[in-house]
């Protein structure tokens, strides 16, 4: 009860500020094409933390800021810049069977030169996060494991951290193809697997994910392995499943923690 009121006034300060909206469209080399990005800067001056948000399949770089208005009063008030990329269908990752695909590439190599270029950001993992939902929260997830020089603090709320329970699904034989004749590319790329190269500590991580949600039993299987490897971590289970009513709250809890995280140092 404590923690939700602690939530609830903070939000009621939130509303009193609002930061500004940018839209903007980055060139990528690795793909010759632009990206739609959207990215909130706080109006007051000096050089802030940056947490790039990702959004879930069939979503766009609008989903979150369309999702949960109250993410722009809050970049205002706790001093973030957010950064919300169109990364499509493609799972934030560089396919190996389109290689036209390249969104990892895109995200580590392009898209945080371009912010930290042209943006007050503080360059540098220790002011850098990441997080998602659903195909978001596999994308942080993934691009903060394989990339920890640039991200200090990464999260997923609802995220695919086992994708290989869902052949099938949302576009995932496209990108990486039949599993049955790819078994071996769908284990390099389904995040679970990638726990074991984590050195404990290097990444402030939080986990999140409803009680009725079908990627429910993935995350606790991720949340155990974590645990197994003795790797710290937040991770969270609430009612709600996999739908907007449960990221507009799950959200807010992520960003007191990357606020904390910034804060730290």
């Amino acid at each position: 009860m404590r923690i939700v009121m602690i939530v609830g006034l903070w939000m009621l300060c939130v509303q009193v500020f609002a930061a500004r909206v940018d839209t903007v469209m980055v060139e990528s080399h690795v793909m010759d094409k632009h990206v739609n990005v959207i990215v909130v800067v706080p109006e007051k001056a000096g050089r802030f933390p940056v947490v790039y948000l990702l959004h879930g399949y069939g979503g766009s770089a609008g989903t979150w800021v369309s999702m949960v208005p109250e993410l722009i009063g809050l970049a205002e008030r706790d001093g973030m810049i957010l950064v919300c990329p169109d990364g499509k269908d493609s799972w934030y990752m560089d396919s190996p069977v389109k290689p036209e695909i390249c969104y990892e590439t895109f995200m580590v190599k392009e898209l945080v030169a371009y912010i930290d270029a042209n943006y007050p950001t503080v360059a540098g993992r220790r002011a850098r996060a990441i997080t998602g939902l659903s195909m978001g929260g596999y994308g942080a997830i993934s691009l903060s494991m394989k990339h920890s020089e640039l991200f200090g603090a990464a999260g997923s709320t609802s995220g695919g951290l086992d994708i290989r329970p869902f052949p099938r699904s949302w576009g995932l034989n496209r990108l990486l193809g039949d599993i049955e004749k790819n078994r071996k590319v769908w284990d390099a790329y389904t995040p679970l697997n990638l726990i074991g190269t984590l050195e404990n500590g290097r990444l402030a991580l939080i986990l999140d994910c409803g009680y009725d949600d079908f990627f429910f039993k993935v995350n606790n299987s991720f949340h155990k392995k974590l645990l197994e490897h003795g790797i710290d971590h937040d991770y969270c289970v609430r009612p709600g499943s996999h739908n907007s009513t449960y990221w507009k709250n799950s959200i807010l809890y992520q960003m007191l923690f990357f606020k904390r995280y910034f804060d730290q140092k």
